[in-house]
């Protein structure tokens, strides 16, 4: 089997790091994405239920606030679920669906162009948490960035605003950005939604060490590993990991590794935000709030922002 040259470098710089950690990305190979739709219809999962009905009832002001012929660009577009509820306010004139997973995106791509048969779709096989260039068949035209999900949790506050930055500038200034952002409530319906009691969040999360061994040449005993998901107050975000359950050495691409019991490998982040830190997000990354929906319990809010031009502040 091929394996991605990054991935690789990313998992050994990872497995021998001081705090052992795989970046989130990794998780969503083909299994790891269809895990995660099976976890957006659990019912401890929250937030896309949350953030679905949110665009359900405001998707027309969102329309209502931009121009026309936009092209809207989704990054991370994984079964693209979201999408249509967006695609048939705005009415775009064409559609860049974004994602590392190059079957899944493919199949949602031709699902959603079988319900917008007219409507240009461009999808684009990449990394977008990296720089890239979007398709020629989009230039000159208006862009509207979409970020459902409260993806955006997955990066650290630092991580976050550089990406916000690239993104700022893959979609130019003067473009929108319809952005969902996760908010901080009871910890207990927190730890739930990253702990199912059905298992499917550690399936997920174990099959990045499945992905490892398949990939890498690795001989990881899945079985010595379980999943945690566990909130870190202080850094206001849940954590999920890989836990050793007792000692256990394994080979990964021809180097050794070894764990002792209760050591774990980082594997995602999903921070949460309160009203002035998602503002502050994207102020510090070129991006002005025009408005906000949040839902009646305040578990999550929908913001639309705009690319605004550099600023000599003081």
């Amino acid at each position: 089997m091929t394996f991605d040259p990054a991935f690789r470098a990313d998992v050994l710089a990872g497995l021998a790091a001081p705090v052992p950690a795989v970046p989130a990305r990794w998780l969503y190979d083909r299994r790891g994405s269809e895990l995660f739709e099976q976890i957006t219809q659990l019912p401890e999962y929250y937030p896309t239920r949350t953030e679905t009905a949110l665009l359900e009832r405001h998707a027309g002001e969102i329309a209502a606030a931009l121009d026309a012929g936009e092209a809207v660009v989704e990054f991370g577009s994984g079964s693209s679920t979201k999408t249509p509820i967006l695609l048939r306010a705005v009415r775009p004139a064409a559609y860049v669906p974004i994602d590392i997973s190059g079957d899944f995106l493919r199949e949602s791509a031709r699902a959603l162009q079988s319900e917008f048969p007219d409507l240009p779709i461009h999808a684009v096989e990449a990394d977008f948490t990296r720089s890239l260039a979007l398709p020629a068949a989009v230039a000159g035209m208006p862009r509207l960035g979409f970020f459902p999900g409260s993806t955006i949790g997955n990066f650290v506050p630092r991580s976050a605003v550089d990406f916000l930055r690239a993104m700022k500038a893959t979609l130019g200034e003067g473009s929108r950005l319809v952005i969902g952002m996760d908010r901080i409530k009871d910890v207990d319906v927190l730890r739930a939604a990253y702990d199912d009691a059905a298992g499917v969040t550690a399936q997920f999360n174990l099959n990045l060490l499945h992905r490892i061994n398949a990939e890498l040449d690795g001989d990881i005993p899945v079985d010595t590993f379980r999943h945690r998901a566990v909130w870190n107050d202080e850094l206001s975000r849940i954590e999920m990991h890989l836990e050793a359950v007792r000692d256990v050495a394994f080979s990964v691409a021809g180097q050794r590794f070894a764990f002792r019991a209760g050591e774990t490998i980082h594997t995602e982040n999903s921070h949460k935000y309160g009203h002035r830190d998602s503002r502050l997000l994207l102020r510090a990354a070129g991006w002005g709030v025009v408005e906000e929906w949040i839902d009646e319990r305040q578990w999550f809010s929908i913001l639309l922002a705009e690319a605004e031009p550099p600023r000599f502040a003081p």
